[in-house]
């Protein structure tokens, strides 16, 4: 397993959030936190990554435990973070927000992603490239933010809520992108509330409420399972 999580246990203050989380994301998959607003899933990216510091539980990556550690040595070890509230620096160009993304002492590798390589994946990012990130549209800083993450070769990337608050074409577009980054062979863990977003990306889904997981299986069991639907993600 590339990333494992168990028992995870996490807080805010004096707040229990995450209840025993247990997640697991291997080689080749793109695997979908899902569940209503407020129920732990960014909290658990955030833990992952070392924003939030777990009160107990073991956060495995490559065999590691990375509990405790800074968010930037983790990102050295290879996670890629995408955040939720996309944080793009509004003054630079988005040439210079992508270079932003280069760790510390990467070495170019032929298989790596570059700026040119970037562009071929998000050619809007292309035509915005002397352009100012503040002046991009949302679905545009979404992309900038995604591809600024690529930069620095990530093993595995954990994106928080993609689509959320964009219009339905862009929604089209950020799936695309995100299916084009799977194909290049970098596994997702990716957190969202829109179940079918996650059903059309996903290969298994782990269903969450009130900080725990509730279901765990693949896309068509989750299709199957009306049950678990209604309780925890239908409207």
């Amino acid at each position: 397993m590339l990333l494992e999580i168990k028992e995870l246990n996490t807080y805010y203050g004096e707040s229990h959030i995450l209840y025993g989380v247990s997640i697991g994301i291997d080689q080749g998959e793109i695997v979908c936190l899902l569940g209503r607003n407020g129920v732990g899933k960014s909290t658990t990216l955030k833990s992952i990554i070392g924003l939030v510091k777990p009160q107990s539980g073991e956060i495995l990556f490559n065999g590691e435990n990375v509990v405790g550690l800074p968010p930037h040595l983790i990102a050295r070890l290879g996670v890629g973070y995408v955040p939720d509230d996309r944080r793009i620096f509004p003054t630079l160009t988005v040439r210079e927000n992508l270079l932003m993304g280069v760790k510390p002492g990467q070495k170019k590798n032929r298989d790596g992603w570059s700026i040119d390589k970037i562009y071929k994946y998000f050619p809007a990012l292309e035509a915005r490239d002397r352009q100012k990130g503040g002046h991009l549209s949302g679905g545009e800083q979404q992309m900038l933010t995604i591809a600024r993450t690529l930069m620095g070769n990530p093993d595995i990337l954990l994106i928080d809520e993609p689509t959320e608050g964009l219009a339905p074409k862009i929604v089209e577009t950020v799936e695309q992108v995100i299916q084009g980054i799977h194909q290049d062979g970098i596994p997702i863990l990716l957190v969202e509330q829109n179940m079918r977003v996650a059903l059309r990306l996903a290969e298994r889904i782990y269903v969450m409420s009130k900080g725990k997981v509730v279901f765990h299986g693949t896309t068509e069991d989750l299709k199957a399972d009306k049950g678990v639907r209604e309780k925890y993600l239908e409207v």
